[in-house]
C-alpha cells in the first residue's frame, strides 16, 4: 500500500531522477562498454548490483556491453588441476593447457554468471567470447608468454546485432588467433579498448580496485588529458598496474572512443554515478583534440 506521506528521502530520490533527465537524453543511443573486474565479481551482492546498474543502462536507451575478466577464478580452477604456472617479467605464460583453462572459465563460468545476473535483474543478455563470429582475431602479444594474445582484427557486426535488438552482449576476453584456429587468453582491459575502438564507442568505463589515477601527491584526478598521462608515466607518478589501464585508455581514444574513465568498481552504483550525475565517478581521460574518426553506430 502507498503512502501517502512525503518523507525526505522520497523527496531526495524524486530530484534526483529530475536532475539525472539531461544525463539521460545526452546518452540515448550511445554505446558504452564497460569491463568488468576486479574483486566485485566475487561477490553475490556486487554482482546483482552491478547486474542491475546495466539493465536500468539499457531501459533508459543506454547500449551497454560487458567485456569481463576472471583471474582469480582461472587462478583457483589452476590450483585445484594441479597445473603450476611460470612467469616471465610478472606475467604469466600460458601455455596449451592454461589456454583451455582459461577459455573454460572466462567462456563458460564467469560469462554466464554475469549473464544470469543480468536476467536475473529483469534483462536481456546473451554471453559470447571474442572467437564467435571472428570477433576478436588475435596474434601472440609476446612469444615468451604463449598464447596471451594482442588483437589485430575486430569484426564488431555481431555485437551491433545484438544491442539492436534490445540484448546486452557479455563478453569473454578469449580469442581466435590468425594461424592454425589458436585459442589466445587476452587481457580484459585490453580486450575491452579494442572493443571499445572498433565500436567507436561513446565511453569506455574500466572498473578496478582503485579510485582512479592518482597525482604526485597521492590524489584522485577527476579530469586527465592523453598528454598529461604520457608525463606522469614518463615521470614514475602512473606505474605498476595503473600502466596497462590507462595504455588501454589511450589507444581507446586514438580509435575514436569519446572518452574513458577508470574508476572503482566497488563504489556502489559507480557506471550510473559516472553517466547520470554531476558527480561522476573516478578519473576520466578525455582528449583535447578533435575527433579523427566519425562515430558508426
Amino acid at each position: 500500500m502507498r503512502k501517502q506521506t512525503m518523507d525526505r528521502d522520497w523527496i531526495a530520490t524524486a530530484r534526483t531522477l529530475s536532475e539525472a533527465l539531461p544525463y539521460l537524453q545526452r546518452f540515448s543511443g550511445a554505446v558504452v562498454v564497460v569491463k568488468f573486474g576486479g574483486n566485485a565479481m566475487g561477490d553475490d551482492a556486487a554482482m546483482a548490483e552491478f547486474a542491475r546498474d546495466v539493465v536500468l543502462m539499457r531501459q533508459v536507451g543506454v547500449n551497454p556491453v560487458v567485456v569481463h575478466g576472471g583471474g582469480p577464478m582461472i587462478n583457483e580452477m589452476l590450483t585445484k588441476l594441479g597445473i603450476k604456472s611460470e612467469f616471465v617479467r610478472g606475467k604469466r605464460v600460458t601455455d596449451r593447457a592454461t589456454v583451455q583453462v582459461v577459455e573454460m572459465i572466462l567462456s563458460g563460468l564467469v560469462n554466464k554468471r554475469i549473464v544470469q545476473a543480468i536476467m536475473d535483474a529483469g534483462g536481456r543478455a546473451v554471453g559470447i567470447s571474442g572467437k564467435d563470429d571472428d570477433l576478436m582475431v588475435c596474434v601472440a602479444d609476446d612469444p615468451e608468454l604463449g598464447f596471451v594474445g594482442r588483437p589485430v582484427e575486430m569484426n564488431v557486426q555481431v555485437i551491433r546485432d545484438l544491442y539492436s535488438a534490445g540484448i546486452i552482449p557479455v563478453i569473454a576476453p578469449v580469442a581466435t588467433g590468425m594461424a592454425d584456429n589458436e585459442t589466445f587468453n587476452v587481457n580484459g582491459d585490453t580486450a575491452a579498448g579494442a572493443i571499445a575502438g572498433a565500436l567507436q564507442a561513446d565511453r569506455l568505463l574500466l572498473l578496478t580496485d582503485v579510485a582512479g589515477v592518482k597525482n604526485a601527491a597521492g590524489e584522485v584526478m577527476t579530469q586527465i588529458t592523453p598528454e598529461e598521462v604520457r608525463q606522469m608515466t614518463r615521470d614514475g607518478v602512473i606505474a605498476g598496474g595503473m600502466i596497462p589501464k590507462t595504455e588501454t585508455a589511450l589507444m581507446a581514444l586514438d580509435e575514436g572512443v569519446r572518452a574513458v574513465t577508470i574508476m572503482d568498481g566497488r563504489t556502489p552504483n559507480a557506471c550510473l554515478l559516472e553517466l547520470f550525475t554531476d558527480h561522476g565517478a573516478g578519473s576520466q581521460i578525455r582528449s583535447t583534440e578533435p575527433r579523427v574518426k566519425p562515430r558508426v553506430r
